[in-house]
């Protein structure tokens, strides 16, 4: 393996192209751009601080904040002072923020852009050491310009290859998050591999907005700029997304599904269904058409789009494909640094499907049918639990990943379920939600859904309609729902049938600890939750709560 360490790109990037634009942070509408030789001399000045405090080297650093340059600069500076990094999701709560920072013994940890910063700030114990990015209001031992001060650390170490860069932990859908240990080797590796697989080059743009704490974001976005040198732009709040992707103008793009939802919706709001088809069928008028919503998308200039993290609708991927957007998706884990599979080249007949593995990873069926992979992407284990990391490995070692597929002739993997979310009826069959769930979200009134009825003859599913349904009256979403409840049910077999659909009130979020900080639904949680609505007695097709 030749993989260089991200130290070594910033090194090479310093002295080859100095003045060359790396990141561009919004500030009050203003961007402010920093050159490799800029971002190289804020890592030195950075690292200098963390050296002055005589840290034992590979101490673990945490890193609590949204996404911004200043995240990319403090990653290169742990790395460059002989430490580790520890990403917290920037929504993370107190009781999240507290078991991460006790699990994983920081004794630092840098605190940025978050949105409840005076009640996440206090779940951090008083004997850790907090620096602040230089956004306003953040309680810290020394703020960002307080340690810019510093004399830049002149030294240019390379780290070893199977020492451990970075502990990240999982989004936590199922219990306390587990920490994803990853040596230099294994998620550089498929950082670096990524820029071939995905055609990756110094002239594309991304807009860095997803969680760096996941791994997605960290491999493909961050370390992949690295090693690409690609301009990387950020949001300034959710407020300006639609304003930083247009001035951005990314050429790579990846989302998620519920945002590319959110996409859709938003088209939709401005131009019915109906009268986009009308359009479309126009020749000359449907290219003018795509290209003026792909302009307001700020997707112009995109020329990949791929979405991963959780399955995605065919029929959103199938709706975009008439708009000129063409969706790729993906597959990859926490615990195999996001590189698994693609769809890259884009292929229409292979809609649906997660793609085949990348150069490198070797995928497999097993048995009962998990899907389970084995490449150097692979993590090292999980922190503190060897027992669970055991547990998650085959003898001849590859990841089991949960995750239940098939593969076809020519390699491309279809995921069907997660094996843990396969549940049994009351009348002793089993289920599995996620292609069912997929069949409803066809129907661009449902936002999110679940389908779930362990103690049921027949399974149920619980949803939360769109911002357009809003727009409709009580009738005309029930006659949409029930024809739609209709078209899946004629598609499942009978111990699958849906008894109802179950149409909630409230929104599924992070707030309310229903959705993790990728958007995932907490299955089990919900399920508690509305227990009582579940096992109720629900009277007709379709419910309103």
């Amino acid at each position: 393996m030749n993989t260089k360490s991200p130290l070594e790109m910033l090194y090479h990037w310093e002295t080859t192209t100095p003045e060359r634009i790396f990141l561009r942070q919004p500030v009050k509408g203003q961007y402010k751009e920093f050159s490799w030789a800029q971002t190289a001399n804020q890592v030195r000045r950075v690292a200098s601080e963390l050296v002055s405090l005589n840290l034992p080297i590979g101490s673990h650093i945490a890193i609590l904040s949204k996404n911004c340059a200043e995240w990319f600069i403090t990653d290169l500076a742990i790395m460059l002072a002989g430490h580790v990094s520890v990403p917290i999701y920037s929504t993370a709560g107190e009781k999240t923020i507290r078991y991460v920072l006790e699990h994983a013994k920081c004794p630092v940890i840098f605190v940025g852009k978050l949105d409840d910063t005076k009640a996440q700030v206090a779940a951090i114990a008083p004997n850790i050491i907090k620096l602040a990015f230089p956004y306003p209001d953040i309680p810290a031992d020394k703020q960002w310009d307080e340690i810019l001060v510093n004399q830049p650390y002149n030294k240019s170490p390379l780290p070893a290859m199977d020492s451990v860069m970075t502990i990240i932990y999982t989004s936590g859908s199922t219990g306390d998050p587990k920490g994803v240990v990853h040596n230099y080797e294994s998620i550089c590796w498929a950082a670096s591999s990524s820029l071939e697989a995905l055609s990756v080059g110094q002239n594309d743009r991304m807009l860095s907005y997803l969680p760096l704490a996941h791994i997605t974001e960290r491999t493909l976005v961050e370390l992949a700029s690295f090693y690409s040198s690609m301009r990387i732009d950020f949001l300034e709040s959710l407020e300006t997304f639609s304003r930083d992707i247009c001035a951005t103008q990314p050429t790579l793009f990846i989302s998620v599904p519920r945002l590319w939802t959110r996409f859709q919706m938003g088209v939709l709001a401005n131009m019915p269904q109906k009268k986009l088809n009308l359009l479309l069928r126009i020749p000359l008028i449907s290219n003018l058409v795509k290209k003026k919503i792909r302009s307001k998308l700020g997707l112009g200039q995109v020329r990949l789009c791929a979405s991963g993290s959780a399955p995605i609708s065919t029929a959103t991927l199938t709706w975009f494909r008439t708009i000129g957007i063409d969706i790729c998706e993906g597959w990859g884990m926490t615990e195999n640094s996001a590189y698994g599979t693609c769809c890259v080249p884009f292929r229409a007949d292979k809609i649906g499907c997660i793609g085949h593995a990348y150069e490198g990873v070797d995928i497999r069926i097993a048995e009962d049918g998990e899907i389970q992979a084995k490449g150097l992407c692979n993590m090292k284990e999980y922190y503190l639990e060897p027992e669970k990391t055991a547990e998650v490995f085959t003898e001849d070692g590859y990841l089991k990943t949960g995750d239940k597929g098939t593969m076809d002739a020519d390699g491309y993997v279809r995921i069907t379920g997660r094996l843990k979310e396969i549940f049994k009826t009351a009348k002793g069959k089993y289920i599995a939600p996620v292609p069912i769930e997929s069949s409803l979200m066809a129907n661009s009134l449902i936002e999110q859904v679940c389908v779930t009825g362990s103690e049921l003859k027949q399974p149920i599913a619980l949803m939360v309609l769109s911002a357009s349904a809003q727009k409709l009256n009580r009738g005309q979403i029930e006659q949409s729902l029930l024809a739609t409840l209709n078209e899946v049910n004629s598609t499942l077999e009978s111990h699958a049938v849906l008894d109802s659909l179950v149409v909630m009130q409230d929104e599924w979020t992070m707030d309310n600890g229903l959705l993790t900080p990728t958007l995932k639904v907490k299955r089990h949680i919900l399920e508690e939750r509305y227990k009582h609505v579940i096992n109720g007695s629900l009277q007709g097709k379709i419910i309103f709560l």
